[in-house]
This record gives structure tokens, C-alpha cells and sequence, in this order.
């Protein structure tokens, strides 16, 4: 698998999103298992996910909402913010709700049919949760492209834009 992951950087999210592969502990899969291995336990056919997986661009794309597209349909998503509490707290766009575990039962418990828009920071790591949303049955959930970032630059230049800077570890 590890081969197919670094080949096809949308695979993993194009398994779960599909088939619930790899997501999470009871789905999980090993770098070191084949793709025939996976599909045999799974009981999918080898074909069919392969063809899935080489459309796995085209299946990432399909998640994406720019930030121009998401400002005109505002009335009809749900925003749910993916980052840390703090950056929340310091920037946010405007009616969107701090992902927290009681927000995530909410969710769950909800109308499958809501359209969620999650965003992050710069969208780099979005794509992940909006699989593990549409693989737990919430289709309707899509990704910021860009996150809060574009949405700064596109929608609402009033968000202070700013970057996240990790220190690096105290070897001392």
C-alpha cells in the first residue's frame, strides 16, 4: 500500500471515502499489505478499486468548495472550524461553529443531509476529515479549498491573514 499511497496521494482518503478503508482502527491497513491483500480481506474486487484509486484526483476535486462558491451558498452550509481553539478564538469567519466532540454527536445525530463546509487553516489538511465525514454517512461535507487563508484573500479581507510557526525542539 505504501507504494500505491506515495503513487496516489488521494488514496487513502479515496479508500475510506468509498469502501471505509483506513480510517480508522477497525478498517485500518498496512503500509506493508498489497492492494490484492486489502481487497481479498475486504472482500472488494481488486478492479474496482484500483479504478476508484486512479480516479482519486477527480474524487479529491469533488470535496473542494472555493472560498468564492462557499460565500454565495453561506445560507445553505454549515461552517465548522477544524483548527486549535486558539486560532479560533483569534480569527474566525463569521457563523461558523468550533469543532469540539459535542459538535461532532450534533453532527452525527443530525440530517445527513446538512451541507458542512470544514475549514482549516490553508486547507492542507482538510481533505482528511471531510472523508471521515462522508465515510461515517455525511455526504454532503466538503473542504475549504484554501481555508481560512483564501478565505481572507477572496471573500473577506477584514480576517487578519497570518502563519502558523512551530519552534523548533529545545535540544538543550
Amino acid at each position: 500500500m505504501s507504494a500505491i499511497i506515495e503513487t496516489l496521494p488521494g488514496a487513502r482518503r479515496a479508500l475510506f471515502a468509498r469502501y471505509h478503508l483506513g480510517g480508522c482502527q477497525s478498517c485500518a491497513f498496512s503500509n506493508e499489505e498489497t492492494l490484492e491483500q486489502l481487497c481479498v480481506r475486504s472482500e472488494i474486487a481488486v478492479d474496482e478499486v484500483l479504478a476508484h484509486l486512479l480516479a482519486s484526483h477527480e474524487h479529491d476535486s469533488s470535496m473542494w468548495l472555493g472560498a468564492l462558491d462557499a460565500a454565495e451558498q453561506m445560507e445553505m452550509l454549515r461552517l465548522v472550524d477544524l483548527r486549535t481553539r486558539e486560532e479560533h478564538e483569534a480569527v474566525v469567519i463569521a457563523g461558523s461553529e468550533f469543532f469540539t466532540q459535542q459538535l461532532q454527536q450534533q453532527l452525527f445525530a443530525g440530517d445527513p443531509a446538512t451541507r458542512i463546509l470544514l475549514y482549516d487553516h490553508s486547507g492542507k489538511n482538510v481533505l482528511d476529515q471531510v472523508a471521515w465525514f462522508r465515510g461515517h454517512g455525511l455526504h454532503q461535507t466538503f473542504g475549504l479549498l484554501g481555508g481560512i487563508d483564501a478565505w481572507s484573500q477572496e471573500v473577506d479581507p477584514t480576517i487578519p491573514r497570518y502563519r502558523i510557526e512551530i519552534d523548533p525542539p529545545n535540544d538543550g
